[in-house]
């Protein structure tokens, strides 16, 4: 039987932010998103992963993207899929074809993270939490984060300070704050939502819109 004592694996719905301090850990696995101090015996970044920040390590296999200030003691070893860019330093390389490593820090485009999923009483009102929908930029302030709404059905995204008045644009900040809520129009429907993308401070999108589900009860 294999041993996976000493294995942390973050999964690819997984968003991790600040000090990942894991030196007692034999191997960190990335399918998600990692932002912060990440410390570890030995990393393993699959494609759909992502580490933004400092990272130290004794050996690094890179199949997903690495940015930022990156210690690999002894082998960093990125895949035809990596990309590692940011202040780098290495004991050994090896750089499959395909596979990128630069000097230049170039700036994250936006994603959407969080389940995309609410649960509202008919007629009432819900505040949407970064559990519910959040942005992932390690590049750019809450503030500068610009999420666009279209597409509500059953309801409208509104300001908890203003539940009566539909929103089209709301950012990273207000949704930190706990100033954002989803209110449902009080039809006898179960299902609502609304499809929305996030923009940062250069324009750069988190691509086509996704939409944000909300099941109605009572």
């Amino acid at each position: 039987m294999a041993d996976h004592s000493g294995i942390l694996i973050v999964t690819q719905d997984t968003v991790i932010r600040g000090v990942t301090d894991m030196r007692n850990c034999r191997k960190l696995e990335v399918h998600g998103y990692v932002e912060g101090d990440v410390s570890a015996a030995s990393v393993l970044v699959h494609k759909t992963g992502r580490v933004f920040g400092t990272m130290r390590t004794d050996t690094a296999e890179v199949h997903g993207t690495v940015q930022g200030d990156v210690t690999v003691k002894h082998l960093i070893d990125i895949r035809s899929s990596g990309h590692v860019s940011g202040n780098v330093k290495y004991g050994k390389l090896a750089l499959e074809m395909g596979g990128n490593l630069s000097a230049e820090v170039r700036n994250v485009p936006p994603s959407l993270g969080g389940d995309l999923n609410l649960e509202v009483p008919k007629g009432r009102s819900v505040p949407i939490t970064l559990q519910d929908l959040t942005a992932l930029d390690p590049d750019d302030a809450a503030r500068d984060l610009k999420f666009t709404v279209t597409k509500a059905s059953n309801g409208f995204v509104a300001l908890v300070s203003a539940p009566q008045r539909a929103i089209t644009a709301f950012t990273q900040a207000d949704l930190e704050s706990g100033s954002v809520a989803f209110k449902h129009d009080g039809t006898n429907t179960s299902m609502a939502g609304f499809d929305v993308v996030v923009a940062d401070r250069s324009g750069a999108t988190s691509g086509a819109a996704r939409t944000v589900s909300v099941a109605v009860r009572g």
